[in-house]
């Protein structure tokens, strides 16, 4: 009798830590946690066309040294002949009012990054070499930002350069990414149409670098 009672816990033990443990799985509909930082073009948390694209004009000028920059306020525009601008109209007010939405939805999704190399020719600039970081000059810029809903095509892009002598935050690239921040969030707060936002940036950005700045400094106060 005292024998099996002796055996009896090492049975207990064994028998426990050989249970199968249960599988944890996620439940039908559910995104996997990380899912909601992702986006790419065959996986959007949100539900667009990610080709979808209207030109805000007809380029004509598309070809090798056929389009012209032009200046506002000290600050290079495109030309519209070559650059007039483009939205993804399926990306919609409430579409950038998701938290799920990532600009990745739309990059590179119409045109590769190589392919948008092309516009550098038709400005006639030269494709700049060690273009990153500090040493960045240009960039290839979505004229209709995508955070707005711009379109990934290519009368949407422009190689905006320069100037040159100055630090990375003071070229105009830089410069501009500071009004489509401001005039994303004026549109997400309601105070500005979406539409409008959109012409108005295709147009000329230059008018809102002031107001952008402003903003910037006092959404950083304490």
């Amino acid at each position: 009798m005292r024998i099996i009672l002796a055996v009896l816990p090492i049975l207990i033990l064994t028998t426990c830590a050989r249970a199968p443990r249960p599988s944890v799985s996620t439940p039908p509909g559910v995104a996997a946690p990380q899912a909601a930082t992702i986006a790419t073009c065959k996986y959007c948390p949100v539900s667009i066309s990610n080709r979808a694209s209207s030109a805000f004009g007809v380029p004509n000028g598309q070809q090798p040294n056929g389009c012209k920059t032009g200046l506002s306020n000290g600050f290079l525009l495109p030309d519209p002949g070559c650059t007039p601008g483009a939205e993804n109209p399926t990306v919609t007010l409430d579409i950038l009012r998701s938290p799920a939405f990532r600009t990745g939805c739309i990059r590179n999704c119409v045109t590769t990054d190589s392919q948008k190399q092309v516009t550098y020719g038709w400005y006639g600039i030269p494709s700049p070499t060690n273009n990153t970081g500090d040493n960045q000059t240009c960039e290839l810029d979505h004229l209709v930002p995508l955070e707005l809903g711009g379109a990934d095509t290519l009368d949407n892009i422009w190689p905006q350069c320069g100037p040159a002598g100055v630090s990375l935050n003071d070229r105009y690239f830089k410069q501009k990414d500071l009004v489509e921040n401001y005039l994303t969030r004026q549109v997400k707060s309601g105070a500005m149409d979406l539409e409008e936002a959109r012409h108005q940036i295709a147009t000329d950005w230059t008018p809102f670098l002031a107001a952008a700045k402003q903003n910037l400094i006092t959404s950083n106060r304490p």
